[in-house]
């Protein structure tokens, strides 16, 4: 069962509709109980980052999502879902993340924001969010990124460094990480047609290995 987190923010319902598409029994909840005990959790988010993570605390859902990571429980992140991994942000004055990976989102260097549209993405060797589907485009929505490796301010002595995939408007930006339990994409792939349900898909396949 995949547990789709309700913050009221943004059309989560297309999310909910990609993940019944591919097979999987899905919830939209704000319940703890169900948060935690679900086979994996997904977080949305549109906006500002600082908004979405004002609804996240709210909800009680960082203190949630530390212990289904810390018990090695499946979480994902889409588009704000993968900013609030990180540090923090420049955006609105500035915001805090749940400091998963290093990094901050900032805005993009580019002459036209936000980013919309259809991209290609740089896949790293290994990855299995990926798999088959590493030469397609996807959709983003977004005018800050985070621009800086993850894996470059990673305690590496003690974890495997996190696999980043990257894309490029205006400046070479993360577009996803995967880290053990934790996966994000900084694209929507509920809204990237068949790339983003078979992305979906492998992302499903890993929870059942």
């Amino acid at each position: 069962m995949i547990a789709v987190l309700d913050i009221n923010i943004g059309n989560v319902r297309s999310v909910v509709r990609a993940f019944e598409k591919v097979g999987a029994d899905v919830e939209l909840t704000s319940d703890p109980d169900v948060v935690m005990s679900a086979d994996g959790l997904v977080v949305p988010g549109v906006g500002a980052m600082g908004a979405v993570m004002d609804k996240v605390r709210s909800l009680r859902a960082d203190r949630l999502m530390e212990r289904r990571l810390a018990g090695g429980r499946p979480v994902m992140g889409i588009c704000v879902g993968l900013q609030i991994m990180f540090d923090g942000s420049t955006e609105h004055g500035g915001a805090e993340g749940l400091a998963q990976w290093p990094g901050t989102v900032d805005l993009l260097p580019a002459r036209i924001v936000p980013h919309m549209g259809w991209s290609p993405v740089q896949v790293p060797e290994g990855s299995t969010l990926f798999a088959g589907i590493e030469n397609e485009r996807f959709y983003f929505v977004h005018s800050y990124a985070v621009m800086s490796d993850p894996a470059e301010g990673f305690d590496t002595e003690h974890f495997a460094p996190p696999l980043v995939t990257y894309a490029e408007h205006g400046a070479r930006f993360v577009a996803a990480v995967e880290n053990g339990p934790l996966v994000a994409t900084q694209f929507h792939p509920e809204k990237s047609s068949d790339a983003g349900l078979q992305l979906l898909r492998n992302w499903l396949d890993s929870i059942g290995q």
